[in-house]
Order: C-alpha cells, then structure tokens, then sequence
C-alpha cells in the first residue's frame, strides 16, 4: 500500500504551526457547516405537532420524522470516517453538505409524509459526513492539548445547534408570512455559505492512499444498524414485542452485523478498524458514547412535545423553554475546554459531566402537567451543563489514545454510535411514550378515547378537545414524558460507570498531521 502526499499546502504543518488565528479561519465554515447539520435534527422538534396536523401523520410518524435522519446519520458515520483516512476531507465536507442542501429542499417542497420521510433521509446522509468530518479535521489540524480550547467552542456550537433548533422552529411555525417549510429550507442558505467558506479557508494536506473502501463491510454494517433501529421503532405499536416480527427483525440485524464483524476482521481495509478496540479508552468512551446517546437524544426529544401538549404553550414559548438547556450546555463545555488546555486534564471532567447528567435526568423524571417554568429551567439546566462536560471530551480522549492513522476511524465510531444510541433512545423511548399516552388515555376515558392519545392514532388537536378532556391528555403526556427520564436515569448512570474506568493519559502535544509523520518516519526507519 503507498501514499503519496500532493504538494506542499501553505497551511501544511510541515510549514509550521498553524496561530490561533488561522485555526479559527479554518474552523470558520466547519461550525457553520456542523451548526446546520446538528440543526437538521432538532429544528423540526418544535414544528412537528404543526407538521403532522398539515400533512395528517400520527404519533408514529411523528417519531420517524427525527428517527429516519438520525437513522440515515447514523448508518453512514463510519463510511464518511474511513473515507476521510483515504480522501481529500475539504471534498468530502463539501459533499456531505451539498447532499443536505438537496434534502432540505426536497423537504421544504414535500407534499406528504411518504416524501417528508424520503427528505430526511437524504439529510442525515449528509448530516452524517458532516457531523464525523468535522472532528477529523480538528484533530488532523490541532493537538489534543491545545483541542480543549477549540473543542470547548465546537460543543458549544453543537449544544446550540442540538437545543437552539427547537426554538428556531417555533419562531418559523408561529410566524404566519414564513410556516414550517422554512424549518427545513433556512439550512439551505447556511449551507451554501458553509461549502465557500470551507473553499477559501481550510487547507489541509491531502494524501492519497491506493486502497479500496470496503463496501462489503460498509452495506452490512448499515443494514445491520437500520434492521435494528426500526424494529426498536415498530415493536410495541406495530406487532408485540414478544412476537415473530421481533424475532426475525432482531435475529436478522444481529446475523447482519456479525457477518460484519467477519468481513471486518479480515479486510484490508475495515470501515471499523477493529484492532482500535484493544484500546480500553475507546471502548469505554463507545460505551459511554451510546449510553449518553440514548439518555439525551431520548428524553429530550420529546420535551417539545410536553412544553405544547402538556403545558399548552406556543411552539416559539416552547423554544424559549430550552434556553436553560443551551446556556448550561454552553457554558459547561466552554469552560471545560479551556480548563484542559491550561492544565491538561481531562478525566475530572467526564465524571462530572456524567454524574451532573444523570441528576438532571432524575430531575426531570419528577415533572408533571403542574411543574413551574422555573423549576423545569433549573432541571434542563442541570441537564445541560452536564452533558456539556461529557459528551466533546469523549472524543477527545479517544483521539488521544489512537495512533494518528486512525483518527478518523476513532472519531467516526464515537460519532456512529453516539447517533445510534440517539436513533435506538428516539425510537425505542418514543415507542413507550406513545403506548403509554394510549394506556393513560385508556384507563380515564375506556378504550375509544385511549386512541386520542397515541399508539398510531393521530395526535390530538388539543384546541378541539372540551376542557375535562383536555385535562386527561395533558396528563397523559406530562406523565409519560417523566417516565422517559425516569428510564434515561440508569441509562445515563451506566455511562459515568463507563468513564469511572477510563484510565488518564497525558494529552499529545502534536497535531494529528504532525503525529502521522512522525508516525510514517518511524515506519521508513524500521524498514
């Protein structure tokens, strides 16, 4: 296998370290870029009860619509990473854009749900490479010393994007002149800017390496991962979950990634490398990785939908709610990466974050159709500041234990199953939520009203409803919303047991692009 490097990039590090100055030019069109894909998957929580009335969906789509692009974003991190070990990452970014550019717009133009549902699929393509590349390219242009104080900006600009989007889409839903369409074509715009920014600002070495991608392991691994996620998704609604559609959808996700796991081991090649395993540390940050994705993306998720059914606010009040949750998260992810980089430690910071978080979940676990605004702002932000201090720094600590030819592969399989445990909490929890709604709705008003609620019933109209009625469902919803956190808890507890046994390392002092010649250099003497 040769490599061989394209010529001298102005920016390359073998000029010199790149100032502070010149990394922020750098990161300029990456945040925008990540701010839009993060967007992607949180804009449309606040628009979503509006969404399903207009097109005629039901709680089932309801969850679909984020489940599909999580689901799309997740099955393709780990072929955007292994494709950034091999290929030009400005390209690739600007690809995985581009694509998002055309979701977008087919979702903002989409006449039905069917369509909708296709749309956002082609935006978590997208928002997959984008999500994994742009840490590949900190990692290949920082080092992990000096990546907390970059780090600390990029989670902050993920939190904003993860919990600003809710409020983005409220503002858009109650704006008469504008309507939940522009929840998905404001990204449009974004993106475009992003794609000449990143033109005209990042310069990265580019090395080609003559390999071929593993397409065998990369179509497995997706359908392995989908199988899984929709029948997580359908069980409980669609047929039991001790049932023969259960069995086969499991046993045949399970046989697909095992057969992954076979091609793995014995490409050239792998989409995952599975010898980054042996690591202790990235193991256990993937642990911890899937664990916070189910605990976060599954609890909060469907906060927007109890701020609207069950305390009866307006989707732009709806998003001003989450504010606490932006601030935290901000704040604690600022601060945290400023704090490694001057002293170099990491590990304080995961434990925290990860106990932080799990507090907030159980804090969440006790609202109900009564809790007060303030009250409800000091339980998200509890939450927020948490996950803040957790989930940038996971990664941080797995590209620090990686060799620098497999920062991509590293990064990828942290983001992949981050998302995934964020696909399986959306889709799993939110299974629960509709069969409890229905359940609740059963036991109040008999078996006629309980398909009010959920199941695959429609969404209820709440303005429609006559007030004793109208009770009922708040209830329903606000008690059902409780007990997702009530389940995220231990899910969210497990994760800082995870971290507990991560062991410290120092931080490198070299950027990944350094670390791979350095690395190459040793190899040449060796041989």
């Amino acid at each position: 296998m040769t490599a061989t490097a394209q010529p001298a990039d102005p920016l390359k590090v073998g000029a010199g370290r790149m100032s502070h100055r010149e990394v922020l030019q750098a990161l300029s069109g990456l945040m925008v870029g990540m701010f839009v894909a993060i967007l992607a998957s949180t804009v449309v929580a606040n628009a979503l009860p509006r969404i399903i009335a207009d097109l005629n969906g039901s709680q089932t789509v309801y969850t679909w619509i984020v489940t599909s692009e999580l689901l799309a974003m997740t099955a393709t991190v780990p072929l955007w990473g292994k494709m950034a070990d091999l290929y030009s990452k400005k390209l690739l970014i600007q690809l995985s854009l581009g694509l998002f550019v055309i979701g977008s717009l087919i979702a903002g133009l989409t006449p039905n749900v069917e369509i909708l549902l296709v749309s956002r699929v082609v935006q978590g393509i997208g928002a997959g490479g984008m999500t994994a590349l742009a840490m590949i390219v900190m990692a290949a242009m920082i080092p992990p010393r000096e990546l907390g104080r970059y780090a600390g900006v990029f989670g902050a600009v993920f939190g904003v994007g993860t919990i600003a989007g809710p409020l983005i889409g409220g503002v858009l839903v109650d704006t008469s002149w504008l309507g939940w369409r522009w929840c998905f074509l404001i990204g449009v715009p974004f993106s475009i800017i992003s794609i000449i920014l990143l033109q005209r600002t990042l310069h990265l070495p580019v090395v080609r390496r003559k390999v071929r991608i593993d397409w065998l392991g990369a179509l497995l691994i997706s359908s392995g991962v989908s199988t899984l996620l929709i029948w997580s998704s359908l069980a409980g609604h669609k047929f039991a979950w001790a049932s023969g559609w259960t069995a086969l959808m499991v046993v045949g996700g399970l046989v697909l990634l095992g057969l992954a796991v076979w091609v793995e081991s014995r490409v050239a090649e792998p989409i995952i490398p599975l010898e980054i395993f042996r690591s202790r540390t990235v193991s256990l940050t993937t642990v911890a990785s899937i664990l916070v994705g189910v605990a976060l993306f599954g609890g909060t998720v469907f906060l927007s939908q109890y701020f609207q059914t069950s305390l009866g606010k307006s989707p732009t009040v709806a998003g001003l709610m989450s504010l606490p949750m932006i601030l935290g998260l901000l704040v604690s992810s600022t601060v945290a990466g400023q704090l490694i980089t001057k002293y170099g430690r990491w590990k304080l910071y995961l434990v925290a974050g990860a106990a932080v978080m799990t507090a907030g979940m159980l804090l969440l676990s006790t609202i109900d159709a009564d809790t007060g605004v303030p009250l409800l702002s000091v339980y998200m932000a509890v939450l927020g500041i948490g996950v803040g201090m957790l989930m940038q720094n996971l990664v941080l600590a797995a590209q620090n234990d990686v060799p620098a030819h497999e920062l991509g592969a590293a990064t990828s399989v942290l983001t992949f199953f981050r998302s995934m445990g964020g696909a399986v909490g959306v889709s799993a929890l939110g299974a629960v939520l509709a069969n409890r709604v229905t359940s609740l709705m059963t036991e109040q008003l008999g078996p006629a009203a309980g398909a009010t609620g959920g199941g695959t019933a429609e969404v209820p109209d709440l303005s429609a409803l006559p007030a004793p009625i109208l009770a009922i469902v708040q209830e329903a919803y606000a008690t059902a919303t409780s007990e997702l956190f009530l389940i995220g808890a231990p899910i969210a507890f497990l994760a800082l047991v995870a971290v507990l046994f991560i062991k410290e390392k120092p931080l490198h002092t070299l950027s990944g692009d350094e670390r791979a010649e350095k690395e190459a250099a040793a190899m040449t003497a060796m041989h």
